[in-house]
């Protein structure tokens, strides 16, 4: 299971609620990356480490063959697409997403182009391209109660795949 979508839009929030109640396992890469220093250089103008992905995917592969895994990343036109069964993409309102990237601190160039990549879809569009059109589902993140219903249909989602796969 890939939870994406823009930063502060819930992935975190979800992947681990969802790993908590479905028994699986959960991987945040930011966190992988920082913890393993998968970088390779920093990006002046975003005033963050940039992501060495080939070194991710080393680093995930073996857990990623056992499956059972939830990951967290905003972006996934890197990932094998053997690694995923679903696909989730996370949206939120413009107005509530730039109040959590407010409060994160997000400012100026990095606040502006995370709104401008909400509202042009561009990590929905980047799934769909990377992986199968059916696999992918957007899912609106904006309130509790959209979280509960998210956990709730992923989660019957789940059930369905072991059923039918075990």
């Amino acid at each position: 299971v890939w939870s994406a979508g823009t930063p502060g839009v819930g992935k975190t929030t979800l992947g681990k609620e969802l790993a908590s109640r479905a028994g699986l396992s959960y991987v945040n890469v930011g966190d992988l990356a920082r913890e393993g220093e998968l970088y390779e250089g920093f990006d002046e103008e975003y005033d963050c480490p940039i992501l060495d992905e080939d070194r991710v995917v080393d680093e995930l592969e073996d857990r990623m063959s056992e499956g059972g895994v939830i990951v967290d990343y905003h972006g996934c036109d890197f990932f094998p697409e053997r690694w995923f069964h679903i696909v989730f993409v996370l949206r939120t309102d413009n107005s509530c997403l730039y109040d959590r990237l407010e409060s994160r601190g997000y400012t100026g160039k990095k606040l502006q182009d995370n709104i401008q990549c909400e509202i042009f879809q561009t990590l929905y569009e980047e799934a769909v391209l990377s992986y199968k059109k059916e696999i992918v589902h957007q899912l609106p993140s904006n309130t509790p109660e959209d979280l509960e219903r998210n956990l709730d249909q992923i989660m019957q989602w789940i059930e369905q795949w072991m059923k039918d796969n075990n």
